[in-house]
């Protein structure tokens, strides 16, 4: 575990597990690295270096007021990977942390990665628009800021309890601990950067990153996924991302990395040997 510090003095805290091809995580709205934990003791048992780094303003990072936006989250997980110098990454994100995986490649390209993953992802675009009909309408990230704004910590713990883990689902087997995890990563965000985040991934359209993908792609997505709905979601990227591989959960939560742990480890592994 160790720090860097970006070009604009933000320091950006991450993980290194294990030892191997190299693993490289990026966890979703309003986490940290610590969202990745069964994925990377799985992995890194299997004899895979396993990094996760909390995005900038939340987490063990620094909370700086601006670059709170896909790019920069792009470019300080470029200067991660330079400061490592990690090559033949196999990328790995989840909703939020999905699109800094696209903007990335989108951005620096893939000299230094091997393979990608997109679970639960947000790319191509969240939001409802005229050319994308699928997606949500605004009003739902504006009660997101909202409800952010007048009590986050009580909003923070009502979309854990509920549609993040799919808690809120009959016959649901809900965990506390799964709960009071998520709560307590996401207020050790930053108020400010946390908030801005809802615009970055609500709204930064990943159309043009997703076509410049050009290493095999993994694209994992839960058929019940009431945070990220898959038919605005996986069921385009598959489409724009040359020769993706789709793989449906069905039934399957917004964070299956939780509550399909095993499935998704075991995939992910086939995935990395293939």
């Amino acid at each position: 575990m160790g720090t860097i510090t970006t070009k604009d003095g933000t320091s950006i805290y991450y993980k290194d597990w294990g030892s191997g091809p190299v693993v490289a995580f990026s966890h979703g709205w309003p986490l940290t690295a610590d969202a990745w934990e069964s994925q990377m003791l799985f992995l890194a048992s299997q004899g895979y270096r396993c990094i996760a780094h909390d995005r900038r303003g939340h987490g063990r990072s620094s909370q700086p007021w601006g670059g709170n936006d896909m790019d920069t989250y792009a470019d300080d997980l470029a200067q991660l990977f330079e400061a490592l110098d990690l090559k033949d990454v196999t990328l790995i994100g989840h909703s939020t942390g999905g699109g800094e995986v696209a903007r990335y490649i989108g951005r620096h390209g893939t000299s230094r990665v091997a393979k990608a993953v997109l679970m639960g992802a947000v790319p191509p675009l969240m939001l409802q628009t005229e050319t994308n009909p699928g997606g949500l309408p605004m009003e739902v990230f504006d009660g997101f800021r909202a409800a952010s704004i007048a009590n986050r910590a009580q909003f923070y713990l009502d979309v854990a309890s509920g549609p993040f883990f799919g808690f809120n689902r009959p016959g649901a087997q809900v965990s506390q601990g799964t709960i009071q995890s998520w709560w307590t990563q996401g207020m050790m965000s930053g108020h400010k950067n946390a908030y801005d985040c809802i615009k970055a991934f609500s709204e930064t359209d990943f159309t043009e990153d997703l076509k410049k993908f050009d290493v095999p792609t993994l694209i994992i997505h839960g058929d019940d996924d009431q945070i990220v709905p898959i038919g605005a979601s996986a069921l385009l990227s598959s489409k724009l991302v040359p020769n993706a591989v789709l793989k449906i959960y069905p039934g399957g939560s917004h964070s299956l990395g939780d509550t399909s742990k095993d499935q998704l480890n075991e995939d992910l592994l086939e995935f990395l040997k293939s």
